[in-house]
């Protein structure tokens, strides 16, 4: 372990310099330093995770970890750890769906405009079973009269849960705050759409 930090720290002093050297030659290649900049970023981050994985190696418990970083226990486990899988004891693939985070958003959007149709096309088997259009339909029109149109949605929060991506979506009504929280598969449909009152996060 202890070799996968001295890499990490390599390739971040590597990226730093590079930076530094460009700066020196070039004074208007914005999109160049830009680049270089977020490669730091990215190494940087490699070096946090390899102390984060030092650290549990030698005893550290995830609230420990939260707490270094400031987030909870469980949002540093969701970015850092590696969940075995129950069902086949294989690492289980933590990377969520890369286009969630549109998905999500315009699966809102298609709420908010009454497009019950758009939206129910993208159910996956089982909850075109459980949930149909007149259903989804009946359950926004539940939330409405309870806390007036909607107003607009914040920054979908993305993460990777078992099988499925889990997006977390701030939503603003007139007179209230909620969560959309939609699961999706891998092949993009969703598994399921909650409307959880107020924000998550």
């Amino acid at each position: 372990m202890q070799g996968n930090l001295t890499e990490s720290l390599r390739a971040l002093t590597a990226h730093t310099e590079a930076f530094l050297a460009s700066r020196v030659l070039t004074d208007e290649d914005w999109a160049g330093s830009i680049g270089r900049a977020v490669s730091i970023q990215a190494a940087a981050d490699d070096v946090v995770r390899a102390v984060v994985q030092q650290a549990r190696q030698n005893g550290a418990t995830w609230q420990v970890v939260g707490d270094a970083l400031g987030v909870s226990r469980q949002a540093a486990f969701q970015r850092y750890g590696k969940p075995t899988d129950p069902r086949t004891g294989e690492p289980m693939n933590t990377t969520p769906l890369p286009e969630a985070a549109e998905l999500a958003a315009s699966a809102i959007r298609d709420l908010a405009a009454g497009r019950w149709s758009s939206v129910a096309e993208r159910f996956d088997q089982t909850m075109r079973e459980g949930l149909s259009e007149d259903a989804l339909a009946a359950a926004w029109a539940q939330i409405v009269g309870l806390a007036g149109a909607f107003e607009q949605h914040g920054e979908p929060e993305v993460t990777r849960a078992g099988d499925v991506t889990v997006t977390n979506t701030p939503i603003a009504l007139e007179a209230g705050d909620y969560t959309a929280r939609i699961a999706f598969r891998d092949d993009r449909t969703i598994a399921g759409l909650h409307i959880l009152e107020g924000r998550t996060s």
